[in-house]
């Protein structure tokens, strides 16, 4: 039986399309026809870094309609996430693998997904972590029960909730086989205002979740401004430490095992298994276009980031209301965070940076 062979295009061709490129060149079911960058010399460099075929666009609309692609690649900054892909849905892709994180508000996020749903179009989102082999490990120890019955939680991520933190919610709820949180409590700093990808952000947070099988998490998501790769490998300030009945499982986002203890036998040590981004983007698009010709959910499907992303609204509703809030979230469109920003409820700050 001859393979189907997928004609694939990038919108946006910077940084993170050179390393989606990567799992694209690696799977020989993936043809390149196209590529659309408001920079002609962006897709041209693409282009040739990976040694692609292709067209070269600067309107993606008009690629849309002269290539007609199956698959497409979004690689742009967050606000224009949902108009794209709404186009793309629209004009027939089969497939896209987006830039996370969702969108900039909750609205959004959850337009996006209903568009999925209602088109059939497969849409997936670059929280490729999921495939770090030291991640698959830790997911198989608590599975095996190697510490016992799960009860608590702490997460970790560098600054910015909405783009990194995203990760660290992720990395949780596939470690709770997808159980949805139940209640958070949060707070932010506003310290400093950053811009992410021209979204605003905070300087800070914290939190306590609640998720539905009664695990309870603490949540830190700040500067990591005292962490020195050569002077403490031991601190895990971007993924999450596991607390079980029989022992605990410290992981970085990208599987980094720190440290594991088994309460019964203290001999027991888990395997560091390491994996490279590349090798996390092979695996990502690998996987993405094998669902798309079985049409089994992917890992790291629409629905699965929503509920990382409902986490991080919540975050922001609870400061808005000072009050802890349930789940599933309601009655929130907007980013509570950006429009209290807009009403000056933060005070000054030190500005945007």
């Amino acid at each position: 039986m001859s393979k189907v062979v997928h004609r694939v295009a990038f919108i946006g061709c910077g940084k993170r399309a050179h390393e989606h490129a990567i799992g694209i060149k690696a799977d020989n079911r993936c043809e390149v026809v196209a590529f659309s960058d408001l920079s002609a010399e962006s897709a041209e460099r693409l282009k040739a870094d990976f040694e692609f075929q292709g067209n070269i666009y600067t309107e993606y609309k008009v690629m849309l309609e002269k290539e007609k692609p199956d698959v497409v690649l979004i690689c742009l900054w967050t606000p224009l996430h949902l108009s794209v892909f709404r186009d793309c849905a629209e004009a027939g892709v089969k497939a896209v693998l987006c830039e996370k994180p969702m969108s900039p508000t909750w609205g959004e996020c959850q337009e996006m997904s209903r568009i999925a749903e209602e088109t059939g179009c497969q849409l997936t989102f670059s929280l490729q972590r999921r495939f770090a082999e030291g991640n698959k490990l830790v997911r198989q120890l608590l599975n095996d029960g190697k510490i016992g019955q799960l009860v608590r939680l702490d997460l970790y991520s560098p600054q910015n909730l909405l783009d990194c933190g995203i990760h660290t919610f992720d990395q949780a709820l596939s470690f709770l086989n997808e159980t949805p949180a139940k209640s958070v409590l949060g707070a932010v700093d506003t310290t400093s205002i950053l811009n992410w990808f021209n979204v605003p952000s905070e300087y800070g947070a914290s939190g306590h979740i609640v998720f539905a099988n009664g695990v309870q998490a603490n949540l830190y998501c700040g500067p990591v401004d005292t962490w020195e790769p050569t002077d403490d490998m031991t601190k895990v300030w971007a993924g999450v430490r596991l607390y079980g009945t029989e022992g605990f499982i410290e992981v970085m986002w990208d599987g980094q095992i720190i440290r594991g203890v088994n309460y019964k036998d203290p001999s027991w040590s888990p395997e560091l298994v390491l994996s490279s981004m590349s090798d996390q983007m092979k695996a990502y698009v690998k996987h993405a276009i094998d669902c798309l010709e079985t049409g089994i959910e992917p890992e790291v499907s629409h629905q699965k980031a929503l509920r990382a992303s409902e986490i991080t609204f919540a975050v922001f509703e609870s400061v808005r209301q000072h009050a802890r809030v349930e789940l599933p979230l309601t009655g929130v469109t907007d980013s509570p965070f950006i429009t209290m920003l807009e009403n000056g409820q933060f005070g000054q700050g030190r500005g945007a940076e």
